[in-house]
């Protein structure tokens, strides 16, 4: 996968974007948790979507940043609520941004008397309208306000892009100086601004915040395997009698859509995948157990012998019986005990009440 597609973006901050403009305000939606989410071309896709329809315009972008609420950033909003100071919620926008969104970085660059928080694009050039970064920095704007109040301004704020509608709305919205062209997207803020504490703050409810944070980072952390290897790992321990594509994809952190379009990106699919997974589950209880086949079906997710068999034939050119008298008659059964579950997930044979069966029971 691109690194494009691999970016994901959180569903809450999707629905934000997508209700930004009157024709999106009814547009149904496929989400059904606030931290399902989007893949990177998915995002643009809404984006695109809220362009091009009734009220947008060229200033649409700072327009979702502004009127972002809390549960638009889901955790990092509540973070950012119970921070002690700005500094404190900078360094947490560093740290949990990829929690909304995986398509950019935040950094916070601190000098003698200012400080800049900074959003550099991970995607490629071109790939995001300039309304997606001028959203960001906006949204971050109006995420200080909710710390330090909402007549607090930053110094500057500066856009790599050049500008795409008249300077008015920009100045009103973000309340200072605004360039375009520059060499970065950045926030300047003063640093007495930024280290001023807060005159209450609950630290143990900010650190409650964190540690959810923290949890799903390592939800989100990136590895060498692949979507579609994560999704055969959960099937081989997972019960498969009605395992529909939601399940893995809660514990990916997806979206049922999101995953379906992940997995046809690395050329495969959750039928293909679950069709697999009941494949390997079937030789595995023909080769070290004594079940019959209606049950062995059932463990597999079929409706029952004869579908068993059918698929089976499929699979493997031959009937389930010819197949495990071929099996248990090779000399690498000849020690086995005939009614070994081996290594079948645990939770696939309570789940229907399996137990072994003597030999003469197939």
């Amino acid at each position: 996968m691109s690194e494009t597609t691999a970016a994901t973006v959180t569903a809450s901050y999707a629905l934000a974007v997508l209700q930004a403009t009157e024709a999106g305000t009814s547009a149904p939606v496929a989400w059904t948790s606030p931290t399902d989410r989007l893949l990177y071309p998915e995002m643009r896709a809404v984006w695109d979507s809220v362009l091009s329809g009734r009220g947008a315009g060229p200033h649409t972008g700072i327009h979702v940043g502004d009127g972002l609420r809390p549960d638009n950033l889901h955790i990092l909003g509540h973070i950012v609520l119970t921070s002690a100071s700005l500094a404190d919620a900078a360094d947490a926008a560093q740290r949990y941004h990829r929690l909304v969104s995986q398509a950019g970085t935040v950094t916070l660059r601190r000098h003698r008397d200012i400080s800049r928080i900074c959003y550099r694009p991970d995607v490629g050039p071109g790939e995001m309208h300039p309304q997606q970064i001028e959203a960001v920095l906006a949204g971050m704007v109006r995420a200080a306000r909710w710390v330090a109040g909402d007549g607090w301004a930053p110094l500057a704020v500066s856009f790599a892009h050049g500008r795409v509608g008249p300077a008015e709305p920009y100045t009103r919205i973000l309340g200072c100086d605004v360039t375009f062209g520059a060499s970065m997207n950045a926030i300047t803020v003063r640093n007495e601004d930024l280290d001023r504490r807060r005159a209450l703050h609950d630290p143990a409810l900010n650190a409650v915040h964190r540690a959810y944070a923290e949890r799903l980072l390592v939800r989100l952390a990136p590895t060498a395997a692949t979507i579609s290897s994560r999704v055969e790992q959960w099937l081989r321990r997972a019960p498969l009698q009605g395992v529909g594509a939601g399940s893995p994809a809660r514990e990916l952190g997806l979206s049922p859509r999101a995953l379906r379009r992940a997995l046809h990106a690395e050329g495969t699919s959750w039928r293909l995948l679950l069709d697999r997974a009941r494949h390997s589950r079937t030789k595995q209880l023909l080769d070290t157990t004594s079940l019959p086949l209606d049950r062995i079906a059932r463990v597999a997710g079929l409706s029952d012998a004869p579908a068993l068999v059918r698929a089976f034939k499929r699979w493997e050119g031959m009937p389930p019986g010819a197949y495990r008298n071929r099996q248990h008659a090779s000399p690498r059964h000849s020690t086995a005990s005939p009614n070994a579950i081996g290594t079948v997930p645990s939770t696939a044979t309570e789940a229907v009440g399996l137990r072994p069966r003597p030999t003469n029971s197939v």
